[in-house]
């Protein structure tokens, strides 16, 4: 078993795996006579073939507890994957470089409240993890044709401690 400890989700951190989406800094725009600033374009939507298109949908994870112990990550080859909390509770984003076609070591991220993620088309990454209920998500992926699911399983499992 390996262990590892989750650290904060930045940006700058998690940008080879996608797009940290939050409300942070100046809103690009204010809008709807200066009621509603809004955070412009914050991720690189990206659904590959065509006769896809993007699709909204509600995931209800039930929450898990650190320490929190996995050895499957998934990826999707032919979508991008944006996770958009419901509520304001942390959760546990896990990613894994690419190496060759397999998933290297993995890194684990936990969010600020009221941040998201999209991950980027053909990253490796773990299964929604929330931390407290509810785990209600809006995920915003790929719909079309063909296989967009790649499953990889660790020969031993990984830990992830409380930070």
């Amino acid at each position: 078993m390996t262990l590892l400890r989750p650290q904060p989700l930045t940006a700058a951190a998690f940008a080879p795996f996608g797009d940290v989406l939050d409300a942070s800094g100046t809103p690009d725009r204010i809008i709807n006579a200066g009621l509603c600033g809004r955070f412009h374009d914050r991720a690189q939507l990206d659904f590959g073939e065509p006769g896809s298109r993007a699709g909204i949908s509600i995931f209800d994870a039930v929450p898990r507890p650190l320490p929190y112990s996995f050895d499957l990550v998934e990826r999707h080859p032919e979508g991008s994957q944006a996770f958009i909390p419901m509520s304001l509770q942390p959760f546990l984003v896990i990613v894994a470089p690419d190496e060759g076609g397999t998933p290297g070591t993995p890194l684990a991220f936990l969010t600020a409240p009221g941040q998201g993620i999209n991950l980027h088309r053909g990253t490796w990454h773990g299964v929604l993890t929330p931390l407290h209920a509810p785990g209600l998500f809006a995920v915003v992926d790929r719909i079309g044709p063909g296989a967009n699911l790649q499953e990889h399983t660790y020969p031993k499992p990984f830990t992830v401690l409380p930070a």
